[in-house]
């Protein structure tokens, strides 16, 4: 069985993942047939960028998500847009629509979430003596 999932790369407590297709016994980060997509879960907004008609072609001939990877299918709309394709719309009006999409998504700030610090509340209570 195919499964299409999240294959951790970066180094140590910076990771970010490539959305591989590859066999359902092969370890998480070992052999794979194709990268369809990556994810950066430590910029803001969270990257996911995914070659749509890769990733149709993939789930046409059965492959199936991970729960990981459904989310990001779901968030981008790719799910959305491959249940159309199925119920027989065009697939180049559906690739114009992913391309739309992608273009009008949020800028990515080169910041990532590591090095930016957490405000602190102001309703913290200062302990008493």
């Amino acid at each position: 069985m195919v499964r299409i999932r999240l294959r951790r790369m970066g180094s140590k407590k910076q990771p970010t993942y490539r959305i591989v297709v590859c066999d359902k016994e092969a370890p998480r980060d070992g052999a794979f047939i194709e990268v369809i997509g990556r994810y950066n879960p430590r910029t803001q907004p969270e990257t996911v960028l995914v070659d749509e008609a890769r990733a149709w072609h993939w789930l046409k001939v059965g492959a199936q998500p991970s729960d990981a990877v459904k989310q990001l299918f779901t968030k981008t709309g790719t799910l959305a847009r491959f249940e159309r394709l199925k119920q027989g719309e065009s697939p180049e009006a559906l690739m114009v629509e992913a391309q739309s999409w992608a273009d009008a998504a949020a800028a990515i700030s080169p910041r990532t979430r590591i090095g930016t610090a957490k405000p602190k509340k102001a309703d913290q209570a200062t302990p008493e003596s």
